[in-house]
Order: C-alpha cells, then sequence, then structure tokens
C-alpha cells in the first residue's frame, strides 16, 4: 500500500435546525465491513497516540469533536491530514505508518477498522517497518 491508496470519505451530513446528524453504515460509505470501534479521548496537551502500522488491518479515522493530525508514512514518504469536521473519515489502509498529534482540548477521534483486536497485527518499530515496506 502507498500514500496514494489514503483518502477521505464524506460521509453523509443531514442537515437539521435541531443539529445535524452523519453516520456510517459499514459498505454503504465504508470500503470495509466493520469489525472494531473504538475511540481516544483525553489526549494531554502534546501527547502523540499511534505510533505503529497495522499488518493487514485497514481503517478509517474520523474527528467526532475537536481537531488532530494523522500523520501517515508509507515507508517513502510522510503526508499529514488534519480532521476537525465529524463528517469527514480517514480511510486509512494496511501497511502504513500512523500517528495522531496536536490534539485540540476534549478532542474524540473515533477508529472503525476492519478486525478485531490482534496483538501481532501491530508493526511498532519504524526501522523495521521502512524495511518491509521498501521491499515491494
Amino acid at each position: 500500500m502507498s500514500l496514494q491508496d489514503v483518502r477521505i470519505i464524506n460521509l453523509p451530513k443531514v442537515l437539521d435546525d435541531r443539529g445535524n446528524l452523519s453516520f456510517f453504515q459499514n459498505s454503504d460509505q465504508l470500503p470495509f465491513e466493520i469489525k472494531r470501534v473504538y475511540w481516544i479521548y483525553d489526549v494531554p496537551g502534546g501527547e502523540q497516540r499511534g505510533g505503529h502500522a497495522y499488518k493487514d488491518l485497514q481503517e478509517v479515522i474520523i474527528a467526532l469533536s475537536g481537531s488532530f493530525d494523522v500523520v501517515l508514512n508509507d515507508g517513502r514518504q510522510e503526508k499529514v491530514f488534519s480532521l476537525n469536521r465529524s463528517y469527514y473519515g480517514l480511510y486509512v489502509p494496511q501497511k502504513i505508518w500512523r500517528h495522531l498529534e496536536n490534539f485540540s482540548t476534549n478532542a474524540l477521534a473515533l477508529i472503525a477498522t476492519d478486525a478485531f483486536y490482534d496483538a501481532d497485527q501491530y508493526m511498532r518499530d519504524f526501522d523495521l517497518f521502512k524495511q518491509v515496506a521498501n521491499e515491494k
């Protein structure tokens, strides 16, 4: 995979004077069937989350509240996506190194994945990740 495979997904937005609504429904909006959803919150100022790649897992990252940056690296180049709208999802395929940073106060990151938690899915050594990514 490369950064060419990363993309922003525009989620449906239902406008209403009482408040807006956005949603996703498995393959209707996402390029995979959801197996797991988790969220990251209460991140202290200056901290990062992530710092790994997944061997086979793909995910969509959404800023439900506040803002943060998603820094992606495919072993050759790096790209930063600033997320701050709850109707945008960032699709990240497998074998892309990522970390989240620059969390605003009360930021809430929601991540939907196509696999259940499995510690063996994680690549946590960046140098080893770059070696594997550049063997293509």
